[in-house]
């Protein structure tokens, strides 16, 4: 029986009743915040009931001063006092020598975040029972939370060599603890030299592979990884990690292996799960959609599964079998239903029954997609020509923060704009400036519609406090500076602009568009013709094809502008641009 216990039995009543009363006031206490053990370091402690204990404890008395610093340590740390708790504990642990107290020392200092006291602990603890794995491990693991990498990695090594029957679930467990260490590069180094004496163990490999990817050395993951997966090809885990490696730089090479595994072992499910998704993100709709149909059939209460296949039969526009599905989704009750109610409107859109679409995102009462759905019903209210309910819709639509409440004002300016009443538009944009002077996305769409309306002075203004506020903003820039070159005015201040635009979006074709119409008006013909192609080849918009045509005109290549015009006039005939530049040079 155990010696404490035993002990026990001899204290007075006086002292029972005082412990009782001091460990129920310790209850009542507030405790302090102290660093938190890491979920590693916790599946190192041993469980709190024992069936059987066999271990053979020191014969200590409980003397009064023995009881007084377990009742300080166990108060103390109750109380949030954690340096009087951990020293107390150490002063116990080391007068005790048993096991079992220099474990709470211990455990008390890694809670507290005293790695050194911890490790000082957990070696009495290791002197005083040498046989204890827990504590081997515990040692290790708060070795290399303390940074002692070259002692935990002693400590590592003979856990692994004394207990070589149990090697392959240590290194797994090796692996969690490492992958949280900040020095990725000296967490892979330490893996790989445990590893070494372990060529033919694939749980090594995996390790190694794990912390290499997260240390940036995708090569070595990959390679050391394949070698796991060949050392143990049915073990899943190691094929799922190969393919997930693979799926960057060889994607079909990693589905390849993904359906070869599932060849041998078809009731894989993690990795079907697996194999279909990596469908879905090649596009391979078909192939994914059947993978995720298997898969239903194998749990056909799934709504998940249901909610899946019908997302992707909306991408590949099978629109009654995204239908059943959904509905299928809907009837089973499991996955959320405003969700499913949302896709169903956008299925709805889909199939140009707008009518049905606005009554699917009605019912989305709550979720993430709510504020979507309402947005959804304004603009089909509005392309039916109900301007007024459409901008109703958007007055009632409730919000959650200002990046909504931006939203709802730029689409009713919108709605207001399609409706020829640019004033109004305006009107709305200056209020929602009004309660947020300073939003970047209010200040440029006020400042356009300020330059649609004929006031390029406010516009002028409006920009520039965008570029005050927001300096990096590329966008501000061209638009100040594709104003000026519009109306030809301090032609060198816009190209300045959108020269500092392009800095800032060197692939912006819209930008790219403006200097080389800037270029075009400070007469630098060569430069505008060799930008505004490289602007209509990765974004052939009309606007660019005027401009283009325009400047070849100029340059003397009329047969070439002609082309240009002709060729983007097939794909935009109602462009108004367009159709004013060809009768300005062609009558």
């Amino acid at each position: 029986m155990d010696t404490y216990i035993l002990s026990m039995t001899d204290m007075s009543f006086k002292h029972l009743f005082l412990m009782t009363l001091l460990l129920a006031a310790c209850a009542h206490q507030p405790v302090k915040n102290v660093p938190q053990v890491t979920q590693a370091e916790k599946s190192e402690l041993p469980e709190q009931e024992e069936v059987v204990d066999t271990r053979v404890f020191p014969n200590v008395e409980l003397t009064d001063e023995l009881l007084y610093q377990f009742l300080l340590t166990e108060i103390a740390n109750q109380r949030g006092e954690t340096d009087v708790a951990v020293k107390a504990s150490a002063s116990l642990a080391n007068k005790t020598r048993d096991p079992r107290v220099a474990m709470r020392a211990a455990q008390l200092a890694m809670e507290s975040g005293q790695m050194d006291k911890a490790i000082d602990s957990i070696k009495l603890w290791r002197e005083v029972e040498p046989a204890s794995t827990i504590a081997r491990r515990m040692l290790s693991s708060v070795l290399l939370r303390a940074g002692k990498l070259d002692e935990a990695r002693t400590e590592l090594a003979g856990t692994l060599k004394e207990d070589e029957a149990n090697a392959a679930p240590t290194f797994i467990h090796l692996f969690q603890v490492l992958a949280v260490y900040p020095d990725k590069e000296a967490a892979l180094k330490l893996m790989s030299d445990l590893a070494q004496p372990y060529p033919k163990m694939a749980e090594a490999h995996w390790s190694v592979a794990q912390l290499a990817q997260i240390a940036g050395d995708e090569k070595r993951a990959l390679t050391e990884m394949k070698l796991a997966a060949n050392l143990r090809p049915d073990w899943d885990m190691a094929v799922s990690s190969e393919a997930a490696l693979l799926q960057k730089n060889a994607p079909q090479e990693g589905l390849d292996k993904l359906k070869n595994y599932l060849g041998k072992y078809p009731d894989a499910r993690e990795i079907r799960m697996q194999y279909a998704r990596a469908l879905l993100d090649q596009k391979q709709y078909k192939l994914s959609r059947d993978e995720f149909q298997h898969l239903a059939n194998d749990n056909p209460d799934s709504s998940e599964m249901a909610f899946a296949i019908a997302m992707i039969s909306l991408q590949m526009q099978d629109y009654q079998g995204a239908e059943e599905q959904l509905k299928q989704s809907l009837n089973k009750g499991k996955k959320d239903q405003d969700t499913v109610r949302y896709y169903l409107g956008q299925l709805d859109e889909a199939k140009k029954n707008e009518a049905e679409a606005i009554e699917s995102y009605r019912l989305v009462n709550s979720g993430e997609y709510q504020f979507s759905a309402q947005i959804r019903i304004a603009y089909l209210l509005n392309k039916r020509g109900e301007t007024d309910a459409a901008v109703q819709q958007l007055h009632q639509t409730p919000t959650v923060n200002n990046q909504q409440r931006v939203q709802l004002i730029a689409v009713e300016s919108k709605f207001l704009l399609d409706a020829k009443q640019p004033d109004a538009a305006y009107k709305v944009l200056q209020q929602g400036l009004a309660t947020l002077p300073n939003n970047p996305d209010l200040l440029y769409e006020t400042a356009m519609v300020a330059e649609k309306i004929g006031k390029p002075i406010e516009s002028e203004k409006l920009l520039r406090k965008l570029i005050k506020t927001k300096p990096d903003d590329a966008q501000a820039y061209n638009a100040l500076g594709f104003s000026l070159l519009e109306r030809n005015e301090r032609i060198s201040e816009a190209i300045t602009l959108v020269e500092k635009a392009m800095q800032l979006a060197p692939d912006d074709a819209s930008i790219i568009d403006s200097v080389g119409w800037g270029y075009y008006r400070s007469g630098k013909l060569d430069e505008s013709i060799k930008l505004l192609r490289r602007a209509f080849a990765s974004n052939p918009n009309p606007e660019i094809a005027a401009h283009l045509g325009e400047v070849l005109w100029a340059h003397g290549d009329k047969e070439d502008a002609k082309k240009v015009w002709q060729d983007s006039l097939k794909e935009n005939a109602d462009s108004a641009q367009l159709q004013t530049v060809i009768k300005k040079f062609i009558p």
